[in-house]
């Protein structure tokens, strides 16, 4: 894997750049649809493609393992083949779905022993065997296993969490380094900052992190709860100590707004379910701001959904057709949303990438901002 730095923003840690993997380029800022079991929710291959113009998915290392398991992935010729997308593609290792399966779940320094929420089967997750999976899976870019920290949590907790997730990276990259890619493409591995909102553990996290010197950095255990503006803090943080020439990935993240405040800070990567979550229950984000398109006032607007949209779907259905498709309970309406809603992420960090590149980024940030958070 190879990242190029294009150009720079005058007034914040905004940059353009391009990360090269053996499925293709992927132009950042950029904002990658979650797919967990090796779907995009409710999105056809061809529209991710063709309308909504990912550059690259997500695909989770846990539910993979769960199902379809990684002896039928192997058989298929890795995820790829699988779900017939050829593109770039990332897995999470699994460690924040452990983290959220605290009841069902012992953490050891060996690794993570949990039940399945499928069958509550017992499995045990270690630094080295989620290398192995992830092998298996055949994804370009893969995730240490690391432990997400709660929020809140106290200091000890906190620190104690750091150091072992810290643990458990050296034993990942020794892994890594001493075993080969399956399939035609080589992986790169991405680390993960931790320490929740405490400054002293993020700083001690990403030099740590830094000084490993692997293909990408991540940052894990923001948007768990806590307030905007620690997250903001942490990331300030971190991306002053995370190497400017290595990407860096904020894992979970977010809202249109957290995205944009996210480029700004320096972020080069982001995922997260949100778009096609809420588009499932009738929120819709757009460019003047957020609609819950169930609400009675949508029911005779026979405009776009988002004047601004490039989508097909923006262009084809109006506001009250599509709630009359929720009202109905017609299956439809969950794709029309979830298309819109990709589609506009993806148009806000190509806008992002233009706006850097043209030197008013900053000007032009602040002002989509405020129209992002508004509810319309």
């Amino acid at each position: 894997m190879k990242f190029i730095i294009e150009s720079h923003d005058k007034f914040t840690d905004a940059r353009t750049g391009k990360i090269q993997t053996g499925h293709g380029e992927i132009q950042t800022p950029i904002f990658m649809p979650v797919g967990t079991l090796g779907t995009v929710k409710a999105i056809h291959q061809r529209d991710l493609i063709e309308d909504i113009k990912a550059e690259i998915i997500i695909g989770n290392t846990y539910h993979l393992y769960l199902r379809p398991g990684v002896d039928i992935l192997e058989k298929a010729g890795g995820i790829h083949e699988f779900i017939n997308w050829h593109k770039p593609i990332l897995t999470d290792s699994g460690g924040f779905q452990v983290f959220s399966l605290a009841d069902n779940r012992k953490l050891t320094e060996e690794g993570a022993v949990f039940r399945s929420h499928i069958d509550g089967s017992k499995h045990l997750f270690t630094p080295e065997n989620v290398v192995d999976i992830q092998r298996s899976i055949g994804a370009d870019i893969i995730m240490a296993f690391d432990e997400c920290t709660p929020y809140p949590c106290n200091y000890k907790y906190a620190k104690s969490s750091m150091e072992l997730t810290h643990k458990w990276l050296k034993r990942g990259i020794n892994r890594f380094n001493n075993t080969d890619h399956k399939y035609e493409h080589r992986q790169a591995f991405y680390p993960i900052v931790q320490g929740s909102v405490y400054k002293d553990l993020r700083e001690e996290s990403a030099e740590f992190i830094s000084s490993l010197d692997q293909h990408g950095n991540a940052i894990g255990g923001l948007s768990v709860g806590e307030p905007i503006e620690e997250m903001y803090a942490m990331l300030n943080i971190v991306n002053g100590i995370l190497p400017k020439e290595k990407p860096r990935y904020l894992m979970g993240v977010g809202t249109p707004a957290n995205i944009l405040e996210g480029i700004a800070l320096g972020v080069d990567m982001f995922d997260c379910v949100m778009p096609t979550r809420n588009g499932r229950n009738g929120m819709l984000f757009t460019s003047e701001g957020i609609i819950n398109i169930k609400n009675e006032k949508w029911k005779n607007d026979f405009t776009s959904i988002d004047t601004n949209g490039k989508s097909y779907v923006d262009q084809y259905y109006s506001k009250a057709y599509l709630r009359h498709l929720f009202v109905a309970k017609e299956y439809l309406a969950v794709q029309i949303a979830s298309i819109h809603n990709l589609n506009f992420y993806l148009w806000l960090v190509k806008k992002a990438q233009n706006h850097i590149k043209n030197g008013d980024f900053l000007e032009w940030k602040n002002k989509m901002v405020k129209k992002l958070i508004l509810r319309i």
